[in-house]
């Protein structure tokens, strides 16, 4: 039994009783045994009650019972999306002991398939950073190289899925925060059409922007999550209708005379010159397979990241003033020795440094005397931006660009908050438009994992995937990682 395998290999091992729910699971959970001292990719594991969900799933298979599409999968959960019953902490000690009373909507969909999750996975505070290194449980290391970053915040689900911690994930995605991880991990990570998968249980990072998506081995593995998560939902008033799109049927087009954009500005300056080559890599086998590649500028583009850190803080700013640690969430002081603010004031300090950066920023920018000033020009500046956009898909299919500007970098060697956030310049663009995009991985550099992105128009996923699927296939990884 391969541990390797994806998850279309694993459902039709367990249909051809090639192994046991249980078997695989097993298996697993002797990988996370062995490595995840060195990766810390999860805040908390469930392993009793999994392999309990795994005897259920094989003693119905045994019965001839009907189950779910996921036929018992493992996988991993990123720790801001709640699960009934389960320690739900954000990366964050001020939700420690929080543990959610119902499931999130993709929760409930997934238990529908019967998938099985293993655990809750390490992510920057509040999903605030690009690295992992902001998790209050201590940072998730690269299984590629384990003194250098995973990429954040969804930095853990990456792990686990590229460690075989898993078979897949769930990450979510504010700026970046499931491609990012994802480039530098080597796996697919997929940011879909805001909307198109229910934000309920999600705990809020930017309401605006943010969206849970899959983080897997192959693309197929993300379009056959795709087909379980997607569609509307009456908790979430956001979620649009996908007409239930089958994303894994017809992956595999001819491009000859499909067109691409690559845009100037997403290849500046600020991006390393090994990443730079490797773009350039990706687009001569994108001609290979027929496509015509052209450059494009977009020069409101180099606005987006100011724009995108006014809203996000904004919006944190907002989210994060209803954590005050009373009801259900354990607080350690009691409030009958404080008066108000002084216990708010005290509760929060268990709030991490990052977190506290946004929502001084938050609180500032859309105040009186300076709303006009920053937040409405964010906001002006967000829709022209999808105006602009529009016009570019009027004329290509997709646009490709390096997933993240620069190669993994090591553990605490970035600590200006300035060059951290210029690591989300490639992907806020489909954050501040709502557009899906995607990271593929393309290839390795000394050892270190670079991907590429796709992005496509609004409710677009099929088209995206298919490029993605193309792309895929003609790149060769031959290395593992060396968690491995």
């Amino acid at each position: 039994m391969d541990p390797k395998i994806n998850i279309l290999e694993y459902v039709n091992g367990i249909k051809n009783k090639d192994f046991t729910v249980e078997e695989f699971l097993c298996q697993i959970l002797e990988n996370i045994e062995r490595s995840e001292n060195k990766l810390h990719a999860y805040i908390s594991i469930d392993k009793n009650n999994a392999i309990l969900q795994a005897q259920k799933i094989d003693a119905k298979i045994k019965s001839n019972e009907k189950i779910g599409s996921c036929m018992g999968m493992p996988m991993s959960i990123k720790d801001n999306i709640c699960i009934k019953n389960v320690k739900t902490t954000c990366g964050s000690k001020l939700l420690e002991n929080f543990i959610p009373f119902y499931d999130a909507t993709v929760i409930s969909k997934l238990k529908n398939e019967n998938a099985i999750f293993i655990g809750k996975t390490n992510m920057d505070e509040f999903a605030m950073g690009s690295t992992t290194e902001f998790s209050a449980y201590g940072p998730s290391r690269n299984p590629w190289n384990i003194d250098y970053v995973p990429g954040g915040s969804s930095g853990g689900s990456a792990v686990s899925v590229s460690a075989l911690e898993c078979l897949c994930s769930l990450g979510s995605d504010t700026g970046g925060s499931i491609r990012n991880p994802s480039s530098f991990c080597s796996v697919i990570g997929l940011k879909p059409t805001y909307g198109l998968i229910s934000r309920f249980g999600l705990i809020s990072y930017a309401n605006s922007m943010e969206q849970i998506g899959p983080i897997t081995r192959t693309v197929k593995d993300a379009a056959f999550l795709l087909n379980i998560i997607a569609g509307v939902d009456y908790n979430d008033n956001t979620t649009i209708c996908n007409n239930k799109i089958d994303y894994l049927n017809d992956l595999d087009i001819n491009l000859k005379n499909k067109k691409i954009a690559i845009i100037y500005e997403m290849m500046n300056e600020n991006v390393d010159k090994k990443i730079i080559n490797a773009t350039y890599e990706a687009i001569s086998k994108f001609e290979e397979l027929g496509a015509k590649c052209e450059f494009t500028s977009l020069s409101i583009i180099n606005y987006s990241l100011a724009a995108y850190y006014i809203i996000t803080s904004t919006e944190a700013g907002s989210n994060l003033a209803r954590f005050d640690n009373i009801i259900s969430r354990g607080s350690k002081l009691n409030m009958d020795d404080y008066d108000f603010n002084t216990y708010i004031s005290k509760i929060r300090k268990n709030f991490g440094n990052e977190v506290i950066r946004r929502m001084i920023i938050g609180g500032f920018v859309p105040s009186a005397g300076y709303s006009g000033r920053y937040f409405n020009k964010a906001i002006k500046l967000k829709n022209m931006l999808t105006l602009e956009l529009n016009k570019i898909f009027n004329n290509y299919d997709v646009i490709l660009s390096p997933t993240v500007p620069i190669l993994p970098f090591k553990l605490g060697e970035k600590t200006d908050p300035l060059s951290m956030y210029l690591i989300d310049l490639n992907t806020v663009l489909s954050n501040l438009t709502g557009m899906p995009a995607i990271s593929v991985p393309f290839k390795l550099n000394e050892g270190l994992p670079i991907g590429m992105q796709l992005i496509t128009s609004s409710m677009n996923e099929k088209l995206l995937l298919q490029f993605a699927y193309a792309l895929e296939k003609i790149v060769d990884i031959k290395n593992t990682p060396i968690i491995n």
